[in-house]
């Protein structure tokens, strides 16, 4: 879901990632990803960024994060992205995830907030 403070819209997207272990409880970590807004006049947005954590408790992580993200429509900005998140696993090889992310795209466009709910496989 992305919400600007009067509209909001729901969206679908894909991330592939991987994680550096900074110790037994830390780590850093990157990520690239798709992402559409669905409605009508927007494409698909590409970001690159990362993260950094800690191990909260045993197959749980709690990270912030940053990334940039391309426009998602012809007559949009680009964004830069800050928040945060945390990543359950559910057994060995699959996790859930839930981040809250502030969008700064500049250019007297409206800041723009996203609320993410995920479920990964790890390979």
């Amino acid at each position: 879901m992305i919400w600007d403070g009067s509209n909001s819209e729901a969206t679908l997207g894909v991330a592939a990632g991987y994680d550096y272990d900074l110790g037994e409880t830390a780590f850093i970590g990157i990520q690239g990803s798709a992402d559409k807004i669905l409605t009508d006049d927007t494409r698909v947005s590409w970001g690159v960024g990362g993260r950094i954590g800690v191990v909260a408790a045993p197959g749980t992580k709690v990270y912030a994060l940053a990334d940039w993200q391309s426009k998602n429509c012809k007559y949009c900005n680009s964004a830069v992205g800050v928040g945060g998140g945390v990543q359950q696993d559910i057994g060995t090889r699959y996790y859930l995830k839930a981040e809250y992310q502030h969008l700064l795209i500049g250019d007297n466009t409206p800041d723009a907030d996203r609320g993410l709910v995920g479920v990964g496989v790890k390979f």
